[in-house]
């Protein structure tokens, strides 16, 4: 009976020490794919298959928000009309520092992507499939109105990836304000502010969705972290 009650005990504890784990490594993650800031809201997009060419060429809307639900922190999109991509779930994970995606196509196929980002550039590539062809995705950032997304395939016979298509994004309705630009701030990311929420009579800005069921969740969390990060920032730049 005894080692039964150890043996529990220790599983109590694992138990413990994922769970502090798990939440250590939140902040790390956000604090990373905060890096993606500017991709939040809706995006107006045109696929094409070669570049400068309308030949095959399509039109698509996209739409990033933030996540913050029991699955850990992450940035979910959905496209409409798309040829390439319909739903995506972007994390990181910092034991391996890597960037993860979870990407379905519109005819239903699930995908997994890997990767990080250098020089404004996140370069996510998935393992062979049944057939032996690996899919890459590039995302650049060029500014916060202009993005870019290039799909590339490489056969099993192929010893590099070749374009499928490229999508160039631009923001859908106006301009967002650049993060300390005197413009309001988002609470939980600090990215731009573009949706009002009140707490104890006190307006506060939000940036998607996510935020927002994040903030009416813990007000008061978000709040002191939000105080947190300002505090850590004033004490750089001093």
């Amino acid at each position: 009976m005894l080692n039964q009650y150890r043996i529990l005990s220790l599983f109590c504890f694992a138990g413990i020490l994922t769970a502090v784990a798990v939440i250590a490594d939140e902040p790390a993650a956000q604090k990373s794919l905060e890096q993606f800031n500017s991709l939040i809201g809706e995006w107006r997009g045109i696929g094409q298959p070669r570049r400068g060419s309308n030949a095959g060429a399509w039109k698509q809307t996209g739409k990033w928000v933030w996540d913050f639900s029991n699955d850990g922190v992450a940035l979910q999109y959905e496209v409409t009309d798309g040829q390439l991509e319909q739903t995506g779930r972007l994390t990181f994970d910092p034991e391996t520092s890597l960037y993860l995606l979870d990407m379905t196509t519109p005819d239903g196929q699930a995908r997994k992507y890997q990767g990080d980002l250098v020089d404004d550039k996140l370069t996510l590539e998935s393992s062979p499939d049944t057939e032996g062809t690996a899919h890459r995705i590039t995302l650049t950032l060029l500014n916060e109105n202009r993005t870019l997304v290039l799909h590339e395939q490489k056969e099993a016979s192929q010893q590099r990836f070749f374009r499928v298509a490229e999508i160039g994004y631009t923001r859908a309705g106006v301009r967002l304000a650049k993060p300390g630009g005197g413009q309001p701030e988002c609470i939980v990311t600090g990215g731009a502010g573009t949706i009002e929420v009140t707490y104890k009579g006190k307006t506060y800005y939000v940036c998607c969705s996510g935020c927002k069921q994040a903030f009416e969740d813990d007000p008061e969390g978000i709040i002191a972290e939000a105080l947190k990060r300002r505090n850590q920032q004033q004490s750089k730049d001093n």
